[in-house]
């Protein structure tokens, strides 16, 4: 099968692979869409502390299942599918605890074991989730927004709560509406790039403002601060700004992944006079089914989230285009 991988940092190869085998209680899939994230940029990088070399990445897919193991009894062949990436022990004491995003012996599809860069996937089926007639492409969006949801989880948005995100790409614009559709009063984005923030008009975003003009603005739009402050960039200089735009017993939501060895600077006293709280939230945790049922309601608008489709073939130019073009939302490949 054809293949795109990282064999090192900053080195890639679109190469034939075998196709993968599958264990008694595994699908295979013949992969149809599969989405770069942010973290696929870090990888290539070499700024993911948990990745290997060399890998096959793409952690947000979907497709069709091909084969199925003897013990595998909810899909078979023909099935429209996708899977949560992550992939837990369920024996750890963390699984055991109900945080098996935090198990000890976690595995992640295209992190620590090839991805959906491929012609072909093999993932286990108590990770699997059918969508129906959903789009390949609407269901490749799935893994993004199980992010999101958790994240939601943990930080309980109230109801009348005004929300600030930094950053306008595919995550802000998933973040955005989700918080809307949580209870929010006010969502409110800033970005650098001038095309991004147009496209936050079409999900009902309530201000979206380039980053230059944004200081200007931010007393009017909320006197007092926001109740939620989210940086969707993992920048840490971007992040060192949100205890500025928080309120008095506001919460700072820490989305976007920075490299791994990252740090940022707090004022500790402000967070200690404010009564803030920081909260963090890492990948999914069994929210696949709440994210599936979000895009199927119609609530979350996915239509211009997808801004690029490539071949597989051009592994490269899509690694770039998720980099450097100005225009650019999410790009996935159509395999």
């Amino acid at each position: 099968m054809k293949a795109a991988r990282i064999v090192n940092p900053f080195e890639t190869e679109v190469v034939e692979l075998d196709e993968p085998q599958i264990g008694d209680d595994d699908l295979l899939m013949r992969v149809k869409a599969a989405g770069i994230c942010g973290t696929d940029i870090h990888i290539l990088k070499g700024e993911y502390a948990l990745a290997r070399f060399p890998m096959v990445p793409g952690h947000e897919f979907s497709g069709e299942v091909v084969a199925v193991g003897k013990n595998v009894t909810r899909f078979k062949p023909g099935d429209r599918v996708t899977a949560d990436p992550n992939i837990p022990c369920n024996r750890c004491e963390n699984c055991q605890r109900n945080e098996p995003n935090q198990c000890q012996n976690l595995q992640a599809v295209g992190v620590t074991r090839d991805g959906a860069f491929a012609e072909y996937l093999s993932v286990p089926e108590a990770v699997t989730f059918p969508i129906g007639e959903m789009s390949y492409q609407d269901a490749a969006l799935i893994e993004p927004l199980a992010c999101v949801v958790w994240g939601l989880q943990r930080v309980q948005i109230q109801a009348g709560d005004r929300v600030l995100i930094f950053g306008a790409g595919p995550m802000g614009a998933l973040l955005a509406q989700a918080m809307a559709a949580a209870g929010a009063s006010q969502v409110d984005i800033t970005d650098l790039v001038p095309w991004r923030l147009s496209v936050m008009g079409e999900l009902g975003v309530d201000h979206a403002i380039l980053s230059d003009e944004f200081p200007k603005q931010a007393k009017a739009l909320a006197p007092q601060g926001y109740e939620v402050v989210v940086d969707c960039t993992g920048v840490p200089a971007v992040l060192e700004q949100a205890v500025t735009y928080a309120r008095p017993r506001g919460k700072i939501w820490v989305f976007g992944v920075a490299p791994d060895k990252a740090m940022a600077k707090f004022s500790p006293y402000e967070i200690f006079r404010k009564d803030l709280s920081i909260i963090g939230s890492f990948a999914v945790n069994r929210t696949f089914h709440e994210s599936i049922m979000m895009i199927q309601s119609g609530k979350i608008n996915l239509r211009p989230l997808v801004s690029h489709q490539l071949p597989l073939a051009d592994f490269e130019e899509g690694l770039r285009l998720a980099q450097e073009d100005p225009q650019r939302m999410k790009v996935q490949f159509v395999i």
